[in-house]
């Protein structure tokens, strides 16, 4: 669980400096990376949900 927890970190990271990079500067293809960061950050998210369920019934 450690790990995917560093891993939505790490990715919403990204998310969050490719949308930044797009907001003040324009820039396209940054868009780009931060919609794919966003998709990458559901399925982990949904992931961690799962894995904390599984956790709090132990």
């Amino acid at each position: 669980m450690k790990n995917l927890i560093e891993n939505i970190e790490s990715t919403f990271e990204n998310f969050k400096t490719d949308a930044n990079t797009q907001l003040e500067n324009g820039n396209k293809s940054a868009g780009t990376r931060a919609r794919k960061s966003s998709l990458e950050l559901d399925k982990l998210l949904k992931e961690f949900r799962k894995v904390s369920v599984a956790e709090s019934k132990k």
